[in-house]
């Protein structure tokens, strides 16, 4: 009787891990699916047109290749370039605001029609703006807002807005009660304004920011500082990134330090490590930029202006929530 209850449990063991294996299986092969399927096409291209003669040249200064979210708007520009036959050349800023500066003057010299640039320093970039202007090359602001009559046109979206709807969305989730650890990006404007959106919006409501760590914009930066961030608050239940690396240092961090059943996690810009996050529900949300969509958007807005047409002057791209509950229908922002 023993070895019949024995073999029983046995069977039903194996079958219970044959149906997990099969319903893993399942999962992998539709999350497959859906990212193969790729982002949503461009909805317009613009007209190209010639340039002395030749196709435009559009430079894209970008702020590094390391991060999907650069990736991707690059792959969104490039392709909207392809389609209206424009030339691209790509220049990786390598997280340096002078070498961004740099790049743009070099793309003036060598004669580009237009300048896509998303910004380190909002402020630092803004001479070499101008010195693009004044030798009649437009440049397209993405992602970073560099508020100058300079820039021809800025696509993006509004980053404090964002820190506070994710702010409105913990402050929902938590009851306006807990601490908070931040990993953000000191040296970035962009992400210093989504902290500050972030920041204002759930200590007006009683919770407490702790810790403000850098990770500098780099992902072995973040993971250092959020991990000193959590051992120096073992309790702490809640934590916010203001940015991809950031929150893949993090997510890196957390999983370290076995901290996934008791922190809960919000942040900027979808990777494999959030999808991870999210799916076992330690991480509860996630706002996800249109990345493809910006590099949609400011090619054509280039393209346009480089073939003498106007272009708007403020382009915004809307942004979306991720959940646990939504997270299969973005699953295509994980390719470049």
């Amino acid at each position: 009787m023993k070895k019949m209850v024995t073999a029983l449990v046995a069977l039903s063991l194996a079958a219970t891990t044959v149906g997990c294996d099969a319903q893993a299986r399942k999962e992998s092969e539709a999350d497959q699916k859906a990212a193969q399927a790729g982002p949503p096409p461009p909805a317009k291209v613009a007209q190209s047109c010639q340039v002395q003669g030749r196709a435009p040249k559009i430079g894209i200064v970008t702020i590094n290749l390391q991060a999907l979210f650069f990736n991707q708007i690059n792959s969104g520009a490039k392709t909207v370039a392809d389609k209206a036959g424009a030339q691209v050349q790509v220049v990786n800023g390598n997280d340096d605001a002078t070498a961004q500066a740099n790049a743009i003057d070099d793309l003036v010299a060598n004669k580009y029609d237009a300048i896509i640039v998303d910004a380190i320093d909002t402020e630092g970039i803004k001479p070499a703006v101008r010195r693009a202007h004044a030798a009649g090359v437009p440049v397209v602001a993405v992602d970073a807002t560099v508020k100058d009559p300079a820039v021809s046109t800025q696509v993006g979206v509004a980053n404090a807005e964002g820190g506070r709807q994710l702010g409105d969305y913990l402050l929902k989730l938590s009851g306006g009660k807990g601490d908070i650890g931040v990993v953000g990006a000191l040296n970035s404007t962009i992400q210093l304004e989504r902290q500050k959106g972030f920041t204002d919006t759930v200590t007006a409501k009683g919770m407490k920011i702790k810790t403000v760590v850098d990770g500098r914009n780099i992902q072995e930066n973040a993971q250092n500082a959020a991990e000193n961030l959590l051992t120096g608050n073992p309790d702490l239940p809640y934590a916010y990134a203001t940015g991809e690396p950031a929150l893949i240092g993090l997510a890196a961090a957390v999983g370290s330090q076995q901290r996934t059943g008791n922190i809960k996690v919000v942040g900027w810009d979808l990777s494999s490590q959030a999808v991870d996050g999210l799916r076992a529900g330690w991480i509860v949300g996630v706002v996800q930029q249109n990345t493809f969509r910006f590099g949609h958007e400011a090619m054509n807005a280039a393209i346009d202006l480089a073939c003498d047409r106007p272009a708007p002057k403020d382009v915004p791209v809307p942004t979306q929530i991720v959940t646990p509950q939504n997270v299969q229908d973005y699953l295509y922002y994980l390719g470049k």
